[in-house]
């Protein structure tokens, strides 16, 4: 049942799941059939009298993440995704830092290549005249 870097490093709220995903997270993470993790978690809300079952799954659908929409094939994937799901606004400047250490060097290439002692090189290298 591994499909992903994610399954053999953290537990995850699966999002197909019924009732918040805790079951199925759990179930996936330990490569057993839900049905069995499903059953356990209905006798042990019989057996502890509904509240405090109830209170434990609801705290774990509150602290696990949910699951990623794909699979993490990286360490770097996995170190983004959990910046993501604690903070998006920490994600989206990473992104912003990232993008922005890019645009500038496109820039900088363009303006290398578009400059006009580059074109006169290039044409007194190759022998190119008018």
């Amino acid at each position: 049942m591994i499909r992903g870097y994610s399954r053999t490093t953290r537990i995850y709220r699966s999002r197909r799941g019924v009732i918040l995903g805790v079951c199925r997270g759990l179930a996936e993470h330990l490569d057993v059939r839900v049905l069995w993790i499903r059953v356990i978690a209905v006798v042990l809300l019989i057996s502890t009298g509904f509240w405090p079952f109830a209170g434990l799954y609801l705290l774990a659908a509150l602290v696990l993440k949910p699951e990623p929409v794909l699979p993490l094939q990286t360490e770097g994937d996995q170190d983004f995704y959990n910046s993501y799901a604690h903070s998006r606004t920490i994600a989206l400047n990473r992104l912003r830092r990232t993008f922005g250490q890019l645009d500038r060097r496109i820039r900088r290439m363009e303006n290398m290549v578009t400059n006009r002692e580059y074109d006169w090189e290039r044409r007194l290298r190759t022998g190119e005249r008018d």
